[in-house]
């Protein structure tokens, strides 16, 4: 038999989207291939000491398949403490997104030019073409295979997304596309963050205290060379920024193919150039996309890793609202997590 390590992380289990009536976001989060699954409330006293918040919440858990992190968290508050990022710029301190695979980006393109048309609330980009794996390879168009992604950004009062579909290539373990849903999508693959921290020092936490994998550091992205960034990004002229991946520690730094879904993408950019904050729109008791939660095995040992750490507002393990142990804390580069027991 083999025996289980004392701790052990995944990758990122959910995104949780702040929300005052769940029905629209479960019927949106179906069309993304989502069903849902477990439910669950806490008192206004509990909510407070596990998420901050003086209000009564009650929780929908929306599973993908058979998915087990990709998660989505609607968090349903009595009385919300803001309005939340709603259609704000990515470019912020404190913004999240979640990204997702699917097998027709164009579809859901059709789809938001037809809620734009209707006049909903919605920002998008169009699927801009970038080429990944070999980008210095000299490609002939007509005559070479050509691997990459259409990219685009999709932002409604409540959720903040990208979405990329892949040509010519591959992961197994990288997204698995519900092909019965109405969008073709998988399971949320990867969640972004921005910060700036020259130093670096900050992205230490993610590695050292709770034990997630780098697999790539400083790859950097700039206006002149990012077709699909720069609209998401909103880069100006000569503006750039860093990418910082942080994966399932039982994916690989080699091998792309042994990659997992579940990966945080930290954009850092530069503390030359003026960047706005939004951390307290982006917290529990917000509207919209405010928690990213991991599940984790050695939930005890991981609480005295983060408490010892320079980790901040680090609450005591409480059972959450789907009877599991979790306690909460604000990272040192200030984005506010939950870790929960396996």
């Amino acid at each position: 038999m083999t025996q289980q390590p004392s701790i052990s992380i995944g990758g990122i289990y959910e995104v949780g989207i702040g929300t005052q009536d769940p029905i629209p976001l479960i019927q949106y989060w179906e069309q993304f291939g989502y069903r849902i699954g477990q439910v669950g409330e806490l008192s206004a006293a509990t909510a407070n000491q596990l998420y901050g918040v003086n209000s009564c919440l009650r929780s929908i858990r929306l599973y993908h398949q058979d998915a087990d992190h990709g998660l989505v968290r609607l968090m349903v508050w009595e009385n919300p403490t803001n309005e939340g990022l709603k259609m704000s710029s990515m470019k912020v301190k404190g913004s999240r997104w979640s990204t997702t695979l699917t097998a027709n980006v164009l579809n859901i393109l059709n789809h938001a030019e037809e809620a734009a048309a209707a006049d909903l609330p919605i920002k998008y980009t169009n699927p801009h073409w970038s080429v990944i794996y070999n980008k210095q390879k000299n490609i002939r168009p007509f005559i070479d295979s050509l691997v990459g992604v259409r990219e685009m950004m999709l932002l409604q009062p409540l959720t903040r997304q990208v979405l990329f579909e892949r040509f010519n290539y591959t992961i197994p373990n990288y997204g698995n596309i519900n092909e019965s849903s109405l969008l073709k999508t998988s399971q949320i693959t990867h969640l972004g963050m921005i910060i700036q921290d020259d130093s670096k020092e900050t992205l230490k936490f993610y590695e050292e205290v709770l034990g997630l994998l780098r697999v790539f550091d400083d790859l950097e992205t700039t206006y002149e060379t990012a077709q699909a960034s720069k609209p998401i990004f909103e880069l100006q002229p000569h503006e750039r920024f860093l990418v910082t991946a942080f994966d399932d520690p039982r994916s690989s730094k080699a091998d792309f193919m042994a990659a997992r879904s579940g990966r945080m993408y930290i954009m850092r950019f530069p503390e030359s150039i003026e960047l706005g904050e939004c951390f307290e729109k982006a917290q529990p008791g917000c509207l919209g996309m405010s928690l990213y939660t991991y599940r984790v095995r050695g939930l005890e040992d991981y609480f005295n890793r983060v408490k010892a750490s320079a980790a901040q507002q680090v609450t005591e393990i409480i059972v959450n609202e789907f009877g599991e142990a979790s306690f909460s804390f604000i990272a040192p580069d200030g984005y506010f997590w939950t870790l929960l027991s396996v």
